[in-house]
């Protein structure tokens, strides 16, 4: 696979009615499958009071980007009618580290299988135009943690970096980094040089 893949550049939703069903496709980037899967319980807890929560992904199983997983569920559905083709659309785009859940209550009347592979198609391809498409480099997330004494080296090394962080003051310093896999490695050097080891990396 190539070293740049095709993605949503944001979270967003699409909302349409068709002959009284509401849908709403849901669908946002991802670095893995686990945060895929984390997306899809969110939005079926969300909206449990739903009748159908599709959801379908592409995401590269290993940093190295060599194995492509795929995933879709017409989550009730006739057999076909919905996980398959919102799938489809996200292939057909070359969309990977992308998921989407397309939320559907039902409006009494039945749209039968062509109507349905319409509407879940639909769903997907105007969350995807309304999220933008981008190009973007394998990520993974590196979790850091370190003594509070070591925390303002390691975020002036994170921020030097520009690199994207989330961090967690508890008994010790926890920071979440998206770094790209390329970069990964050369950061963890970098930081254990700047703590003399003492930063815990994984």
């Amino acid at each position: 696979m190539s070293e740049t893949y095709r993605t949503v550049a944001d979270a967003a939703t699409a909302r349409f009615v068709v002959q009284g069903s509401e849908f709403l496709g849901h669908v946002r980037p991802v670095d893995a499958v686990a945060d895929a899967e984390a997306f899809i319980d969110r939005v079926a807890t969300e909206y449990e009071d739903a009748t159908h929560n599709v959801p379908a992904y592409r995401v590269r199983a290993d940093s190295d980007g060599e194995f492509l997983r795929e995933y879709s569920s017409d989550d009730g559905e006739p057999s076909g009618s919905a996980g398959k083709p919102a799938l489809n659309v996200l292939a057909q785009q070359e969309l990977e580290n992308c998921v989407v859940v397309v939320t559907r209550y039902y409006g009494g009347t039945n749209l039968g299988v062509g109507g349905l592979v319409r509407a879940y198609s639909r769903a997907v391809k105007e969350a995807v135009e309304d999220a933008g498409i981008v190009e973007q480099r394998p990520h993974e997330r590196v979790t850091i943690t370190v003594a509070y004494d070591d925390s303002g080296t390691v975020r002036s090394v994170l921020e030097s970096e520009a690199l994207e962080f989330e961090a967690d003051y508890e008994a010790e310093v926890t920071f979440e980094v998206r770094v790209p896999v390329a970069e990964a490695d050369a950061l963890r050097d970098r930081l254990q040089s700047a703590t003399s080891g003492r930063a815990d990396l994984a």
